[in-house]
């Protein structure tokens, strides 16, 4: 029980935290948009993550840390340039607003049930876009995020500070992985009220691009 709580709590501590993969599963989860994809997707790769660093992977990071610096220029890269989408949308909004029928499940669009401008309001309806290229910038915010690895380093250690017990360790941590990318997605809808018109729309892009050019940039200057 000790070891599982002491990785549920610094699972918590390293996921709950705003980064670019929180930032593209909040909006995704707004959008309605392949939330149950992204939340998996997000989940296995820390289920991994985790097994790895506690199987001793974190060793292997510690005496090569040049492939740490070659993923903090990738994953620098990549912020960037989803930063400046981002702006662009928030800059230039295609007139886009999530309109929601509260009495509708979501239906091809994450709209009202045909995907139309459900309840009258302005704006026309978000569509879904396809399944592959998000699932790729999810994995590509996951796994190109120098971060990530530091946390392998560090779970790795935490880890096998609990000897044999380190296994229940790693269940805790994904348990936390779990329990807030759940959350995070899901919970997201709920704010689907406030997002009514493309000006908020706009607010919410300018947000995420902040957080990605911010750590972008973070990576280039070390």
């Amino acid at each position: 029980m000790p070891a599982l709580l002491s990785g549920l709590g610094l699972g918590l501590s390293l996921i709950v935290a705003i980064g670019a993969q929180n930032a593209f599963v909040l909006r995704q989860g707004v959008r309605r948009e392949h939330v149950a994809a992204v939340a998996l997707v997000c989940m296995g790769s820390d289920a991994v993550l985790i097994t790895a660093a506690v199987a001793g992977v974190g060793a292997v990071l510690a005496a090569a840390p040049w492939l740490v610096t070659v993923v903090r220029w990738a994953g620098a890269a990549f912020l960037v340039g989803y930063g400046l989408l981002a702006a662009r949308r928030a800059w230039r909004p295609s007139g886009a607003a999530l309109v929601v029928d509260p009495g509708a499940g979501p239906g091809p669009t994450g709209t009202g049930p045909t995907g139309g401008t459900a309840g009258g309001s302005p704006g026309t309806a978000v569509r879904a876009r396809p399944i592959v290229p998000v699932l790729a910038t999810c994995l590509a915010l996951t796994w190109l995020n120098p971060h990530v690895y530091l946390d392998v380093l560090l779970l790795g250690t935490v880890g096998s500070a609990h000897g044999t017990d380190r296994w229940w360790f790693a269940v805790g941590a994904v348990v936390a992985s779990i329990t807030w990318f759940t959350t995070l997605a899901f919970g997201a809808r709920l704010a689907g009220r406030w997002l009514r018109s493309p000006r908020a729309w706009r607010v919410l892009d300018g947000a995420v691009a902040v957080t990605m050019l911010a750590l972008g940039v973070g990576l280039l200057v070390g």
